[in-house]
This record gives structure tokens, C-alpha cells and sequence, in this order.
């Protein structure tokens, strides 16, 4: 991420972050094919890595959209 900048997911609306995050999981776990944990479990296991700074939401600037991206060191 480039040309991104970090977008505190607390100055987020509730709904907007809601929106975004169940969008994310949505994508993101459809890709690795787990379907064992429900929408609402996803978006909490998010919501908690959000607020322990494990993931961060990012705005692209270039394509002018967010993401919830990792901040583990792999």
C-alpha cells in the first residue's frame, strides 16, 4: 500500500464500518473456502483484530478505495 493512508477504524461510522468489514469478510474468507464460522462471527473475530491493532483499514489512494489489511509481520 503505497499511496494509502491508515483510517482509524474508530473515527468510522458504526454502520459504514459494519458495512465495510462484513464486505471484507465476505470476500476475504469466501477466497479460502472456510465456511465453519457464521457472518457474525466473522465480522466479530475482525472488529477484535481491529481493536488490538492486529489489522488496520487502509484507503487506497490510487484506486480511491478501503481495505482491511494485516499489520502481522509474516
Amino acid at each position: 500500500m503505497e499511496e494509502g493512508v491508515e483510517v482509524p477504524y474508530d473515527r468510522i461510522a458504526p454502520d459504514t464500518l459494519n458495512n465495510l468489514i462484513s464486505e471484507f469478510v465476505t470476500r476475504e474468507w469466501e477466497e479460502v473456502g472456510d465456511t465453519s464460522a457464521t457472518l457474525d462471527d466473522k465480522i466479530s473475530q475482525v472488529r477484535r483484530q481491529l481493536q488490538e491493532r492486529r489489522a488496520k483499514v487502509a484507503f487506497d489512494l490510487r484506486t480511491e478505495t478501503c481495505n482491511i489489511v494485516s499489520c502481522e509481520r509474516r
